[in-house]
């Protein structure tokens, strides 16, 4: 099955000719392209939503917002009707309260928190999970601690339960928070096919190839158990010098 990470840049953010209204079909048209069964979203706010799940034909989504009473679907999973059947869903804040809407820890900048889907395939009944997540810009223990909250949720599985885990981590192979995830059990998809080495910054400004950062790949797709990658890519697509996103998607196919 094919799965896609697309951070989309909120709708709110004053980014002038990259404005959400003019990149939207844009991002709907590339979305579309990647033909994938699980599509994971960040930074989604409620008009992108709404736009999205239009254009998006043939899923269901699940989606919980950051703050008690808020309106933007945060961690947006959209997941393939006519192949998945939806068995449970949930998630949690990525704080020393998790079960406590809107909090948050270890000075993390943001209300940070992780969605989760327990899907079925219809035509072999195998049950599988996907996390979906946006750990903290700023802080680095905050990272650090939110990755390890999100092991601790994993691990309550049994070791070899499928699980696929995709988000913006807000950090590249070097950081120690990719290495609380690997210490736990997650594994990189675009390293299991490409080796190694990080593949260049997945965040790009809305400059793509013209943009220079020390930071590499921050957008990822991890899996656990009984997965295996079989391609992974970085989705540079763009149409007349407009990306669909300040952050390049990025994609990858595993099988169960």
């Amino acid at each position: 099955m094919r799965i896609l990470t697309c951070n989309v840049r909120f709708s709110g953010a004053y980014d002038g000719e990259n404005c959400w209204p003019l990149r939207r079909e844009l991002c709907a048209r590339i979305v579309r392209e990647q033909d994938a069964d699980i599509i994971c979203f960040q930074e989604m706010q409620a008009d992108q939503h709404a736009w999205l799940a239009a254009q998006l034909e043939g899923y269901g989504a699940y989606a919980m917002t950051d703050q008690p009473a808020g309106a933007n679907p945060q961690n947006a999973i959209y997941y393939r009707q006519a192949r998945f059947t939806l068995v449970s869903s949930g998630g949690y804040w990525l704080s020393t309260t998790p079960h406590v809407p809107g909090t948050k820890s270890w000075g993390s900048e943001c209300v940070r928190l992780a969605n989760w889907m327990l899907l079925q395939e219809t035509q072999s009944g195998t049950s599988f999970r996907v996390v979906n997540t946006h750990l903290d810009h700023i802080g680095q223990l905050a990272r650090e601690q939110q990755a390890t909250l999100i092991v601790e949720d994993a691990q309550a599985y049994a070791p070899k339960f499928p699980q696929i885990l995709t988000g913006d981590l807000n950090c590249d192979t070097r950081n120690p928070a990719i290495d609380v995830l690997r210490s736990g059990g997650w594994r990189d998809t675009y390293a299991a096919i490409h080796g190694i080495d990080d593949p260049g910054p997945t965040y790009h400004g809305f400059l793509g190839q013209a943009f220079s950062s020390d930071l590499g790949k921050i957008d990822w797709i991890m899996a656990r158990g009984q997965l295996q990658a079989s391609d992974a890519w970085i989705v540079r697509d763009r149409q007349a010098g407009r990306y669909p996103s300040d952050h390049y998607f990025v994609g990858a196919e595993v099988t169960l």
